[in-house]
């Protein structure tokens, strides 16, 4: 399980999105990240299809991810 908590691309409030993590300022979801990756989509296609989710705050959550899984490995 990856702590999303110290990833500052990310927040989660109880009222937003009801509870999910989701992109600094936004309404858009983490995992909408990792569910458009895993059905072919790029990183470019995704901000592209997300609005005020940046190319930035994209990689940084990837990166997060990546370094939570070689953590936990």
């Amino acid at each position: 399980m990856i702590d999303w908590s110290t990833c500052p691309a990310v927040e989660c409030h109880p009222d937003v999105v009801s509870g999910a993590w989701v992109f600094r300022s936004t309404r858009v979801p983490v995992a909408a990240l990792f569910e458009n990756l895993e059905a072919g989509a790029t990183v470019a296609e995704f901000v592209q299809w997300f609005p005020g989710v940046g190319l930035e705050q994209a990689k940084s959550v990837l990166e997060h991810a990546a370094r939570s899984s070689l953590a936990a490995a």
